[in-house]
């Protein structure tokens, strides 16, 4: 299954935005920072992550639908849901 870069233009700007999140919580680590500061900023860049994944298989799926991969069966599409869950 082939991804259309296009439609995951927003996707690709999330991953880069908890890229920064993700730096920013091992600085707050390195200084010491409030145990519950640092776990919400944790908990920020995990929903970020798990947007973004869901947002692939979307886009994946959709994908499926316009143009059949035969190469990608019903099992296939279940792990990459439970792989995110």
């Amino acid at each position: 299954m082939q991804l259309n870069l296009d439609e995951l233009t927003p996707t690709v700007h999330r991953l880069k935005r908890a890229e920064g999140q993700l730096a920013a919580v091992v600085r707050m680590l390195e200084e010491g920072r409030d145990c519950k500061d640092v776990v919400t900023q944790l908990a920020a860049v995990s929903k970020a992550l798990d947007r973004a994944g869901f947002a692939i298989i979307a886009s994946g799926l959709e994908q499926c639908l316009k143009n059949p991969d035969e190469s990608l069966d019903k099992k296939d599409m279940e792990k990459m849901f439970l792989s995110l869950a």
